[in-house]
């Protein structure tokens, strides 16, 4: 695997994922051995949990989700004052997590761990792991060998499968509680059609040849659309069955993307960088976020405006679609890694620090 040209484009939410890689393809069998036994591992239940680096953050209903390093899943009932542990299976960090309603939901991270709930987050199963995703890819790869280009992907497959669980999924979409992807380092990319309960490899319906990070994946209307590294932007215009490139503006990375409620879409990453389309990604304009530092999440508030966070702890407020932004420190000060507005109004945040929740009028109002 060639991990060095990964380490510059991961960023905080990732970085931890490229150390994970490297220390997967260097140690020796019985010590990947044993990294692979935290599959097998209940979380820690401890009392530090809110303190715990962590990658992800979501409502389910009205309740704050954050997940983050060995699994650590909490669960705030009050708008982020207070959080407490959730029960899960496994050890493995885990980078993001999206619930479709307020019992519904899944998580997704290293070692291709993806996780359900069916009770708000209070427990969870686990439904995929890195194996079982390989293995996944050779089967769809033999079926469709004699396509073209199948004999590529079947090589590549066995080479997924050679490699151990070692790639981390990064981000997930569900529309509803049957329809979902799940996508990660090295253009890996699965769908679902009965709510995780099986899987299908969506590889080589995904036009990036050199196998490039995704980072990203979000629903703008009726396309889909996923971000990646080196400006990596793609479109599905046919309900996911198929993604295609899309002229970039930009060659760093795409950490992430927003997609708002007027159907306009942010493409956030690198030194401040993020970009503005409000036509399905045809075109785009750059946003002067004010900012050096990569930008880790973007949320829209309920009053339509739009909050960004760099992973120096700035908070970026646009009332004006991102013409101009309102910048000030997060209260906590801490690096944030993810943002989520909760039921009161309030802003949560999740980071190397842990929780925060950070009060502000700007966000305030009815749910």
């Amino acid at each position: 695997m060639n991990i060095q040209k990964n380490v510059a484009s991961f960023g905080l939410r990732w970085g931890a994922c490229v150390v994970a890689l490297c220390l997967f393809a260097s140690t020796p069998l019985v010590a990947q051995a044993a990294t692979l036994a935290v599959l097998q591992q209940p979380a820690p239940a401890t009392a530090k949990a809110p303190r715990a680096v962590l990658l992800g953050l979501t409502r389910a209903g009205e309740r704050l989700v954050a997940v983050g390093e060995r699994g650590i899943v909490l669960l705030s009932d009050d708008s982020g004052n207070t959080w407490r542990q959730a029960s899960v299976p496994v050890s493995v960090s885990l980078t993001a997590v999206q619930f479709v309603d307020a019992e519904q939901g899944w998580a997704v991270g290293h070692l291709g761990v993806v996780l359900h709930s069916e009770d708000g987050g209070e427990t969870w199963h686990k439904q995929l792991d890195g194996e079982g995703a390989a293995a996944l890819a050779v089967q769809a790869a033999q079926r469709d060998a004699d396509q073209p280009g199948g004999a590529s992907s079947l090589e590549q497959a066995r080479r997924l499968l050679g490699d151990g669980p070692d790639k981390p999924f990064l981000d997930l979409y569900f529309s509803d509680r049957l329809q979902g992807y799940i996508v990660g380092a090295y253009n890996q990319i699965y769908r679902t059609n009965d709510g995780g309960r099986s899987w299908q490899p969506w590889m080589r319906h995904v036009d990036n040849p050199q196998g490039l990070n995704l980072y990203g994946i979000r629903a703008s209307g009726n396309d889909m659309l996923l971000v990646g590294e080196r400006g990596l932007l793609l479109r599905s215009t046919d309900a996911g069955n198929s993604f295609q490139v899309l002229k970039s503006p930009y060659e760093g990375s795409f950490f992430g993307l927003l997609s708002t409620r007027s159907g306009a879409l942010i493409a956030y990453g690198l030194r401040g960088n993020a970009w503005w389309s409000d036509d399905q990604g045809n075109s785009w304009r750059r946003l002067n976020t004010g900012v050096e530092s990569t930008l880790a999440s973007a949320i829209e508030l309920r009053d339509g405006s739009l909050l960004m966070a760099s992973q120096s702890g700035e908070l970026l407020f646009s009332h004006d679609q991102g013409r101009s932004f309102d910048k000030r420190q997060s209260r906590s000060g801490a690096t944030i890694a993810a943002l989520q507005q909760a039921v009161d109004g309030s802003l949560a945040s999740v980071g190397l620090s842990g929780v925060a929740a950070d009060q502000d009028p700007r966000a305030s109002g009815k749910p």
